[in-house]
C-alpha cells in the first residue's frame, strides 16, 4: 500500500496559481542552464521514503483544503539559499485534480495513508472538476464534498 505526503500549499490560491507558478519556475531552471526539474525543500528527511516511492504523492493543501496531487519521483539532498542543507522532494510534472477535502492548517508536512487520501477527480467528476475553485473549496467547507 502506498504511503503520501500532505503539505500545506503556502501564497497559492488555486491550483492554477500553483501550475504557473511551477511552470515559471521551470522556465527559469532552463534559462540559467539547469536541467529543468520540480522538487519541494523541506527541512526533515522522510524516514519511510520506500513506501512513498511506492506510487506515493504529495498531496497540496490550498486555502484550507486538499485540491491536487503531484507524484512523487525521488528524494535528493539539497541545500537552501541560505546554505542550510535540506531534503528535496523531487516531483512529477502533472498536477491531478483531487476531490477537495478540508484540512486545518499545520506546520511541515504529514504522511497520509493510501485510504485517507482523497480520490482523483476523474470523468464521472466532470460536473465537480468543471466548478470554479472557490466553490469547489466553499463546497467542501461545509461538507457537502
Amino acid at each position: 500500500m502506498s504511503l503520501h505526503l500532505v503539505k500545506l500549499c503556502v501564497g497559492a490560491a488555486s491550483i492554477e496559481d500553483l501550475d504557473a507558478w511551477q511552470r515559471e519556475r521551470l522556465a527559469a531552471q532552463k534559462k540559467a542552464g539547469e536541467t529543468p526539474r520540480l522538487f519541494h525543500t523541506t527541512f526533515q528527511r522522510p524516514k519511510r521514503e520506500a513506501d512513498l516511492l511506492d506510487g506515493g504523492s504529495l498531496y497540496w493543501v490550498i486555502k484550507g483544503v486538499i485540491q491536487v496531487r503531484q507524484r512523487i519521483t525521488g528524494f535528493e539532498e539539497g541545500h537552501k539559499a541560505d546554505g542550510s542543507r535540506c531534503c528535496l522532494i523531487l516531483l512529477d510534472a502533472a498536477l491531478v485534480p483531487v476531490r477537495p477535502a478540508s484540512r486545518r492548517a499545520f506546520q511541515g508536512w504529514r504522511y497520509l495513508s493510501s485510504s485517507d487520501a482523497p480520490p482523483d477527480l476523474g470523468r464521472a467528476d466532470k460536473q465537480l472538476s468543471g466548478m470554479p475553485d472557490k466553490m469547489r473549496r466553499d463546497l467542501a467547507d461545509l461538507g457537502l464534498l
